[in-house]
């Protein structure tokens, strides 16, 4: 009887040590945190995908058209743009040539500051980074 207490017990412990240490169940599948150019990227394609209008100087552009725009500034940018919110703020916020603010175009008609709408992104992106960086588990450990 004692023996079976013994390994019973031992055989927990081990389960709870794994997966604790991402053996078993852990959060070894998980994303890696990614750095500021994905980020970046994420908030482009972000844009590309949406169905909103973007609008800079008047006229209003498709996702896709407005994309292609943030990137060929984000290239000319080159290195002065070292993180995402550097690209939000100097880039993606308002035309370089007219200084005015590019907008988001909903279905319903409601305009919303580009700037607005890519920092709650950013924030969405954060908030997942901040999960796999506390270790947060998507199993649960073992009931011993």
């Amino acid at each position: 009887m004692r023996t079976k207490i013994l390994l019973f017990f031992f055989s927990c412990m081990s389960l709870i040590y794994a997966n604790d240490h991402t053996l078993i169940g852990g959060p070894s599948y998980m994303q890696q945190a990614i750095n500021d150019e994905q980020k970046i990227n994420q908030l482009i394609l972000f844009v590309e995908k949406t169905d909103a209008k973007f609008i800079r100087n008047d006229v209003e552009y498709s996702g896709v058209d407005a994309a292609k725009h943030l990137k060929m500034k984000r290239e000319k940018a080159g290195s002065k743009i070292k993180t995402a919110k550097d690209f939000i703020d100097q880039i993606a916020s308002k035309s370089s040539m007219t200084g005015k603010p590019y907008q988001m175009k909903y279905k319903n008609g409601s305009l919303i500051n580009v700037r607005d709408v890519l920092y709650y992104e950013l924030k969405k992106i954060d908030a997942k980074q901040v999960g796999m960086h506390k270790g947060i588990k998507l199993t649960k450990s073992p009931a011993c």
